[in-house]
């Protein structure tokens, strides 16, 4: 489902060109300093080009809150989540500078929403309907997740696209429905290890993006969190290693600037590929890693803990 601000018959450059021609002509401004200085900040594979300011670098950062999402994937149970969330509030530091939140299995939401209301920790789904309403057994729409007080849901993990097929069009129309219902769409991109060595990242992960935005009305975009996922950095024995992720995350800031320069500069794009306790600190010293979707260190809460601390820091 399009957006209904979206102007219909509105076409629109491919993914690669239209960066390229805003890196050539953008004089959109951020405060004093123009967006990319008229020439290249970044170029396809995301390294900073000569034409860069640094101080607009700091600037586009300090606008962005870190944001640290456990995503809990098919795990939990009414006990032991009881321990976790009490692990993490109580663990959490006062006065935290980073956003905070638990993405849970449906069933849980309930307890979530009951453990966490009085926290500083917000909670949401790992999935939403594409539809409102309807005949659609086993599916859960952005209503009913309103109805428990959710923030968040993730659209386009990668195990969905993988496991159940769900395309980039699809997943467009489920962040519609989410963002609709006043719920933040944490979308997914990422590519698989045969797309990194066929050297095909940039145009997997741009025509990803790209569904979104056709999707959606230039002022939507900065109600939406991106996740990057390196799939092929995650279960394989291979490492992304802090500039390959950042790389990767400016190159969809980029992107995502020709859509809307301004919303752009303030969407948070989480890394997604195994952060952990131990490469937390590194990936978020990244200008435009501005959080993290954590899996396996989202169960543990003294790991989280330190992904949280890192954030901070």
């Amino acid at each position: 489902m399009v957006s209904a601000k979206k102007q219909a018959g509105n076409k629109r450059e491919a993914p690669g060109a239209r960066i390229k021609r805003h890196w050539a002509d953008c004089n959109v401004s951020r405060g004093d300093t123009p967006c990319c200085q008229t020439s290249r900040f970044v170029d396809l594979t995301g390294r900073i080009s000569s034409g860069y300011n640094s101080g607009l670098l700091k600037f586009h950062t300090a606008m962005r809150q870190k944001l640290i999402v456990g995503n809990w994937k098919m795990n939990g149970s009414l006990a032991a989540n009881a321990a976790l969330l009490a692990g993490v509030t109580s663990g959490l530091a006062a006065g935290a500078k980073s956003r905070v939140a638990v993405c849970v299995p449906a069933p849980y939401l309930a307890q979530c929403q009951h453990l966490l209301e009085a926290s500083p920790v917000a909670w949401g789904a790992q999935d939403v309907s594409a539809q409102a309403e309807g005949a659609f057994t086993g599916e859960v729409s952005a209503g009913m997740l309103q109805d428990f007080a959710c923030r968040y849901v993730i659209v386009g993990h990668s195990e969905r696209r993988t496991y159940h097929a769900e395309g980039s069009a699809l997943v467009a129309r489920k962040a519609v429905q989410a963002l609709a219902a006043g719920l933040v769409p944490i979308v997914c991109v990422g590519e698989t290890l045969a797309e990194r060595e066929a050297g095909h990242t940039e145009s997997v992960v741009g025509e990803q993006l790209e569904a979104l935005l056709a999707a959606l009305a230039p002022d939507e975009l900065s109600n939406v969190v991106l996740a990057y996922e390196p799939v092929w950095a995650i279960g394989t024995g291979k490492t992304a290693t802090p500039e390959m992720a950042q790389q990767v995350h400016a190159m969809l800031r980029a992107q995502m600037a020709q859509f809307n320069a301004e919303a752009a500069a303030q969407v948070a794009i989480l890394y997604g590929g195994s952060m952990k306790p131990d490469n937390a600190q590194q990936l978020l010293a990244m200008p435009d890693i501005d959080g993290g979707l954590i899996g396996g260190a989202a169960l543990k809460a003294a790991d989280f803990l330190a992904i949280v601390a890192a954030a901070d820091a």
